[in-house]
């Protein structure tokens, strides 16, 4: 790339992407104010700096409303076997409505989200928040996921291109290319790994080792993996919710900075991301971060060192370029095959 990118993506899901770890209740009053005042807040920023961002929206957000079929909640989907989840994944699914339920439906939000006077791309982040990298996310699971959301995105007229995995676990790459996706998040090239258990632990240990110490986040290249293009985040901007409070904001805003300034010298591309529930803690202290973040992107862009692209967009441009694909399991005749656009029906 001749300039530096800047990438911004959110996973956004209300309470889904807790539910199965803490209940319903664990993280209601932070998603409540997600949809009272974060995601207007952080739609008003977007606008005022002109930023693009992708929005990898949970499919069950964009229902009007769901009820049990013959006695059983969402049949469609075919339920994975987490380990930690023992009772029916849909539990907690109180099928109703965005009135009665709000903290589990979202679709008025999303219709904020696409109304913006500064587009954004809207992407896909599972169903149900399954998470497609476990053992207990079969082939038969992750698709019933990936065509619900389709099918849900189809009624509102939104076509999407990215996928975030949810808890950014990738797995079923196949499955996305044949629903017509072109990329994903991948997990940010980190010194500190991934993985569960132990490992797991190690890594949320060196997330808030580098936010602490203002390190410098990765960039990244984005490439073709298993006929999609990978955009890899390189950090998550933290929330200010338990001892994660005492850290100061601008830790967290010097280190985004950082990864603005390497994206720039070496012409590669700084992908921000996390939830809109992020922001619900300290509200007017992290729109400020991302205020103080957004004003060193416009001050680049201007002198033409930094674009804003999404997900989408960035994908575009790897496809564009024609770079061979990584294979990975894909059959050959399959490598240099262009993904087919979806239509909406």
């Amino acid at each position: 790339m001749a300039a530096g990118a800047f990438v911004l993506s959110l996973d956004f899901e209300l309470i889904w992407g807790t539910q199965d770890l803490r209940g319903p209740d664990a993280f209601r009053a932070a998603c409540e104010r997600e949809r009272s005042v974060v995601i207007g807040r952080l739609l008003a920023l977007l606008e005022e700096f002109g930023i693009s961002a992708t929005w990898c929206v949970l499919g069950h957000l964009m229902l009007e409303s769901c009820a049990p079929v013959g006695g059983r909640k969402h049949p469609e989907i075919v339920r994975p076997q987490h380990h930690w989840q023992r009772a029916d994944w849909f539990e907690h699914d109180p099928c109703g409505d965005e009135t009665s339920d709000p903290v589990f439906y979202g679709r008025s939000l999303i219709e904020q989200v696409k109304t913006c006077r500064v587009p954004q791309e809207i992407g896909c982040h599972g169903f149900s928040h399954v998470v497609f990298g476990d053992p207990g996310c079969s082939r038969e699971t992750a698709e019933s996921e990936v065509r619900a959301c389709v099918e849900a995105a189809d009624r509102l007229d939104v076509v999407m291109r990215s996928f975030a995995f949810p808890r950014n676990s990738v797995g079923h790459h196949d499955v996305l290319r044949e629903h017509g996706f072109t990329c994903f998040r991948g997990r940010e090239p980190a010194w500190h790994g991934g993985g569960g258990g132990a490992a797991g632990r190690l890594r949320r240990f060196g997330h808030l080792v580098d936010v602490v110490t203002a390190r410098t986040p990765p960039v990244s290249s984005p490439r073709h993996i298993a006929g999609l293009v990978n955009v890899p985040g390189s950090m998550m901007y933290f929330p200010m919710r338990g001892g994660r409070h005492y850290i100061p904001i601008s830790r967290r805003v010097r280190r985004m900075k950082k990864g603005i300034e390497r994206a720039v010298q070496e012409g590669r591309v700084f992908h921000l991301w996390f939830h809109p529930t992020n922001l619900a803690d300290e509200t007017e202290t992290m729109l400020d971060g991302l205020r103080m973040l957004f004003e060193e992107v416009r001050i680049r862009r201007g002198c033409g060192q930094l674009e804003v692209l999404t997900m989408g967009a960035l994908a575009d441009r790897v496809l564009q370029a024609q770079i061979p694909t990584t294979p990975m399991n894909l059959p050959s005749k399959e490598i240099t095959r262009k993904p087919q656009p979806r239509r909406s029906t």
